[in-house]
């Protein structure tokens, strides 16, 4: 019965964060030209050492058991702001690939509709690992990884780039360091 609740509980959890997350709007969509003044940086190297299970097992190795706990606490609570971060990002560029889908050029077009594609599923991930983080401060032992965030936010950054060289191509370089 116990577990019955707890998964009941758990899916409208679920349910109710995406649902907000879906809902939510921060005003037009940004362009290319002010996209910057509102993303936020995510350093993917440090992101990815966060998450790294051979840093883990490292850490796990050479540092009393209470300390270990301490810092890995410290590590994921770290890796959530990057993963809330990027979850950000994905969602100012989901607006941006529906202004630009609009286009009609179709290769900006098809650029666009890949964007929107990338940030969708990004977001998804995010809402999963954001569960698996908060799990793994809860128990800073567990085994649950969240490295697809990694990967995808990066393809999502890619298909940024691609559309803003066909957009505008000048944009291109101050528009890789914002994201």
């Amino acid at each position: 019965m116990i577990t019955t609740i707890a998964i009941v509980t758990f899916a409208v959890l679920v349910l109710v964060t995406l649902g907000w997350a879906l809902l939510r709007h921060h005003g037009p969509a940004p362009d290319l030209q002010t996209l910057d003044t509102y993303t936020k940086p995510v350093d993917l190297a440090a992101f990815r050492n966060l998450i790294d299970p051979s840093e883990e097992d490292y850490l796990r190795g050479h540092l009393p058991a209470g300390k270990f706990r301490s810092i890995q606490r410290q590590r994921m609570r770290a890796a959530l702001e990057y993963v809330q971060r990027t979850a950000y990002n994905a969602a100012l560029l989901m607006r941006v690939g529906e202004a630009a889908r609009q286009s009609e050029n179709a290769e900006i077009a098809s650029a666009a509709s890949a964007l929107v594609n990338d940030a969708l599923r990004l977001r998804m991930n995010a809402g999963l690992a954001i569960l698996f983080l908060y799990a793994r401060i809860a128990l800073p032992g567990s085994r649950i990884s969240v490295g697809r965030v990694t990967d995808v936010y990066e393809s999502l950054t890619a298909g940024l780039l691609r559309l803003t060289r066909l957009q505008d191509p000048a944009a291109a370089p101050r528009i890789s360091a914002a994201v």
